[in-house]
């Protein structure tokens, strides 16, 4: 009999499908500068069309009220990866991919004298001391993978070094590299070769989609940060085309090109959604939708702003609900009821605890966290009581921009405080019910001062208990330079100058210097300030055919790539890798079929400075050789 129970439980465990799994599945798709009135979702728009965001809506609970951390992108994902606030981190602004390596905010002695506060300098790199979400599920058994955009800093604070298994296309920059339809401008990732004019996020959904295949056993934890829809601002053609013959001019939101960016960020959730349903797992997979802040009103494409976020006021880079409020959905098998929805509160810092009480992980020996779980909501319940948070402590200059503030929402009550912007170095206050005025008109801080100071408490609670770098009285302000009438205008940018000259260093002896800066002192190009984007580059034209490019160089390991024009059409890479160290000597083969037109030498973003001694192209077949001696 117990060899008969035995071969029966065997036999039905062998039945199980291969996706069985004791803990689900989780995928958080996080959206760029997707606005609230971005989707179908609170039917504020009639000229997009997100049909795969109602399917995943249907799945699960919508929440009405969902923030960002922040009104700006990697302080949101800086915060829904630790379950801290950008307050703590000091991660404010996204800055991620410069150069300098600065790791705590800090505050200048004096600012501009137009400018009542000194706002803080903050870091450029998320601390690989803070624990991840991804180190703990990975710790928990869990397959990790980073898909699209990471924005929180290059190598050694990678997705790598935070906790995930797979990072494509491990890019450190702001947007995808170059465009969304291919050729791209990435490091170490090509489009298809198959597949013309690809677009990055049908990539990005092809990439993760094998993720899933690969560990359908489970659990993984997939992190699907997508490019979209952040600028560069283009698409498909025949998408736009399609929008263009929909838009109508009195519709706020009739851009064909945006409109035809948020179809294919629809199309990459659908793709994910028929992935788990093809492997019959969806039923055992928590998926989060949100985006990193609200939408941008202040960019131009088809001669209009990208999107609007009417009723709400602002957009990104702003503490108005134009720039925080965004889509939320979390559909959680068991948990959530499908096609539910609910107003309570919820923000970025919210997701990391909610999974570990729901998934009953614990978190680490004193480790902390801003946000607090929203399972009682998620479970059909309220969340009484509680208070969100926005930190945003820097002057902007975009439309309903605000001086260096932080705000508070709690119930149906918004307070924001501006940083010494009052009389005297008070602060000043902006009080708005969201109930009644969700376009925010109505500015009741002095007919209700009790209130003001009550959600001010909260507001200076919460900065002492984050140990925030706040912004301080200006030593240098002086009022006559002060014109408050230029708040919330967004200020015309300034046309940059052509140079009467070129002002490259005569030494570099024609090669120009792009996305860093390059000096020769003792016959050696010495490179610093080094981007996501460097290169070095030479007009080449006299050059034809297969050839090679041969350089001494003193690096950090990495790899990277040479580049070539041709006529000034499409760029033909080869790759190269830098064993690091001591200088070496890189040849790097050019199978050109005419003439080589521009070339580039790009080199790994790095802190340390890069050395180069000489470079040489030498065509093959008319041995035509062009050798700079720096």
């Amino acid at each position: 009999m117990k060899l008969f129970l035995l071969s029966t439980f065997l036999s039905l465990f062998a039945a199980l499908p291969a996706s069985f799994s004791a803990q689900p599945n989780v995928i958080i798709i996080l959206a760029d500068d997707l606005g609230w009135s971005d989707t179908t979702l609170y039917g504020t728009t009639k000229f997009y069309q997100t049909p795969n965001m109602e399917r995943l809506a249907k799945r699960g609970m919508t929440f009405t009220r969902a923030y960002s951390a922040s009104p700006l992108c990697s302080p949101t994902r800086s915060a829904l990866l630790t379950g801290l606030s950008p307050a703590r981190t000091g991660i404010t602004v996204p800055n991620c991919h410069m150069p300098q390596v600065v790791m705590e905010a800090t505050v200048a002695k004096k600012g501009p004298p137009n400018q009542k506060v000194v706002q803080p300098g903050p870091p450029t790199r998320l601390k690989t001391e803070y624990r991840t979400l991804a180190e703990t599920l990975h710790d928990a058994g869990y397959a990790t993978g980073h898909f699209g955009k990471w924005h929180l800093g290059p190598e050694p604070f990678s997705p790598l070094q935070q906790g995930f298994d797979v990072d494509v296309p491990h890019h450190p920059g702001p947007g995808p590299a170059g465009s969304y339809v291919a050729p791209w401008k990435f490091a170490d990732f090509d489009a298809d070769p198959d597949v013309p004019d690809q677009h990055i996020e049908d990539r990005m959904a092809k990439e993760a989609v094998k993720f899933i295949e690969q560990h359908r056993g489970g659990p993984f934890y997939l992190n699907y940060w997508m490019f979209s829809v952040h600028a560069p601002f283009d698409a498909k053609k025949a998408l736009i085309e399609k929008y263009r013959s929909r838009v109508n001019p009195a519709d706020p939101q009739h851009s064909p090109t945006y409109a035809a960016m948020v179809e294919s960020m629809d199309d990459a959730v659908g793709t994910l959604l028929d992935t788990l349903d093809r492997l019959k797992i969806a039923d055992n997979t928590i998926i989060i939708f949100t985006a990193d802040n609200g939408g941008n009103m202040y960019d131009k494409v088809d001669d209009t702003t990208p999107t609007s976020n009417a009723p709400l006021r602002g957009g990104k880079a702003c503490l108005f609900e134009g720039g925080t409020r965004v889509p939320g959905i979390v559909v959680w098998p068991g948990i959530t009821k499908t096609g539910a929805r609910n107003d309570a509160l919820v923000q970025s810092e919210d997701y990391y605890p909610t999974l570990l009480e729901g998934l009953s992980i614990k978190s680490a020996p004193e480790q902390r966290f801003d946000g607090s779980s929203i399972l009682p909501a998620l479970k059909g319940g309220e969340l009484p009581g509680k208070a969100v948070f926005q930190y945003f402590p820097h002057y902007g200059t975009v439309p309903d921009w605000l001086p260096p503030a932080v705000s508070v929402h709690r119930d149906d009550w918004k307070l924001i405080r501006i940083f010494h912007g009052g009389e005297n170095g008070a602060h000043r206050h902006l009080l708005f019910n969201l109930k009644d005025d969700l376009g925010e008109k109505n500015n009741l801080a002095t007919q209700k001062p009790e209130l003001v100071a009550e959600l001010d408490a909260l507001i200076e609670t919460f900065l002492k208990d984050t140990h925030a770098v706040v912004p301080v009285v200006n030593p240098a302000f002086d009022p006559k330079q002060y014109h408050p009438e230029l708040e919330g205008k967004q200020q015309p940018k300034a046309r940059a100058k052509a140079p009467a000259k070129d002002d490259s260093d005569p030494a570099l002896q024609g090669w120009k210097a792009r996305d860093c800066k390059a000096v020769v002192k003792d016959g050696i190009v010495r490179v610093t300030n080094i981007g996501f984007e460097c290169f070095l580059g030479f007009g080449a034209g006299k050059h034809s055919g297969p050839s090679t490019a041969t350089f001494r160089i003193k690096a950090k390991p990495g790899t990277s790539h040479f580049d070539w024009l041709p006529g000034g059409g499409k760029a033909e890479r080869a790759p190269f890798t830098l064993i690091g160290g001591d200088w070496q000597e890189i040849t790097v083969q050019i199978p050109a079929m005419g003439p080589l037109g521009i070339v580039r030498l790009y080199l790994p973003m790095q802190e340390q400075p890069v050395e180069i001694d000489w470079i040489e192209l030498r065509s093959e077949n008319d041995g035509k050789v062009t050798r700079t001696e720096f």
